[in-house]
């Protein structure tokens, strides 16, 4: 290790930061022997974070008999990020510090398929008017972080072809939201940001994981090696068109039979259970009447697991991930879901793969989204490449 690199990479005040970020408080003798910069030059790299407010003298302080040395730690409130998680019908929307806590929110049920420029607006409005029940303005906000219920190329932030949001193709979402916020605004579909909720609060510890959320649509984040793998063109996750065994009756909007989306969506589910003589219009509906303990409705919801598990078995055998976290409506039916899909991926996938297997139930719930949303950003604005550009030493 030289004074000017750390694992090969160069030690600028960014890097610096990230040794903050990821450990406890730490004194100047301390990041010294991390680094192993000159101390003149950990000096002068952490007064200009502090200048910034990336960082601040923390309580902690250590002594080995004289005066205390004054630690320093990251500042989780130096800066604000928005967040949004857009549905096809419901949004929440939220402000969050550098840690991911949630400071203020709203959600509301809006359709998803007006055109886009009338619901960006109304995003911009709801994210001004959170700011200004909070005491702050966008001069304390680094990006918002927004996330759609379809394919975006991430490169660019536009949706492409979206299924359920007409108007919406190619549209330039981190263009127009970004002349009326003043902030930088990240864009991603909604499964990838409920991927990276999970893995930040919920699983930091699975650095193999498979997110799936089963809502109107199904679709899976892929984290691999800790990170989002998105893919070449960002669609990586599109499971909701793989074809379900023994399901080609069943027509999918996408022109194709037996997708698992038209088989075991919360939408789907709701028709089979309307059409078994009770009533369900959406996912929120066969979580009631899952609680109700209605028999036939256990009997389909665990069905739809059994199915989405068919799906689910050739991804635990091709990735072999350490844990599959299901979200989204259906997730909340509990172990009935679940049931089914542990039973089919356990009968058809190799021992060896699911050895060590995890499947749970989301630990954020409708969170995921939001929390997701800031993490993306938080991780953009705070690289050590983005701070060492606007840090000045």
């Amino acid at each position: 290790m030289t004074e000017e690199t750390l694992n090969g990479a160069s030690i600028g005040a960014g890097a610096l930061l990230s040794v903050l970020r990821e450990g406890p408080a730490r004194t100047r003798t301390e990041l010294v022997e991390l680094t192993g910069l000159a101390r003149t030059t950990v000096s002068q790299r952490l007064d200009a974070l502090l200048r910034h407010r990336w960082v601040v003298a923390a309580d902690t302080s250590t002594s080995s008999g004289g005066r205390p040395a004054a630690a320093f730690a990251f500042n989780r409130a130096a800066r604000l990020v928005l967040a949004a998680d857009l549905g096809v019908t419901h949004h929440r929307v939220a402000i969050t510090d550098l840690g991911t806590t949630v400071l203020a929110e709203r959600t509301a049920d809006v359709p998803i398929d007006r055109e886009p420029e009338s619901t960006l607006a109304w995003l911009a409005q709801t994210f001004a008017e959170l700011l200004a029940e909070s005491g702050y303005d966008l001069a304390n906000v680094c990006g918002a972080g927004i996330g759609l219920p379809g394919p975006v190329e991430y490169s660019t932030g536009r949706p492409v072809s979206p299924p359920l949001m007409p108007g919406w193709d190619r549209f330039p979402v981190p263009e127009w939201l970004g002349e009326r916020l003043g902030v930088p605004v990240l864009v991603d579909n909604d499964v990838n940001i409920m991927a990276l909720g999970e893995h930040w609060v919920g699983y930091p510890e699975a650095d193999q994981l498979i997110f799936v959320k089963i809502g109107t649509g199904i679709g899976c984040g892929i984290i691999s090696d800790g990170r989002l793998h998105r893919g070449a063109q960002g669609a990586a996750g599109d499971i909701g068109h793989i074809r379900v065994v023994d399901a080609d009756e069943v027509v999918c909007h996408c022109g194709n039979t037996g997708c698992v989306e038209a088989v075991a969506g919360s939408a789907a589910l709701a028709a089979r259970i309307t059409a078994s003589g009770v009533l369900a219009k959406d996912g929120r509906d066969v979580v009631r009447l899952l609680d109700l303990g209605d028999p036939e409705v256990v009997h389909l919801v665990r069905q739809a697991g059994r199915e989405t598990g068919d799906v689910l078995a050739s991804i635990v055998n091709f990735f072999n991930p350490g844990a599959i976290v299901i979200g989204g409506d259906i997730a909340e039916a509990g172990e009935h879901f679940l049931a089914g899909v542990r039973e089919v991926i356990y009968k058809r996938s190799l021992p060896l793969a699911t050895r060590h297997l995890r499947i749970q139930a989301s630990k954020l719930g409708d969170h995921a989204g939001i929390i997701g949303a800031a993490v993306m950003v938080i991780e953009h604005v705070l690289a050590p490449q983005a701070v060492d550009t606007t840090v000045v030493v």
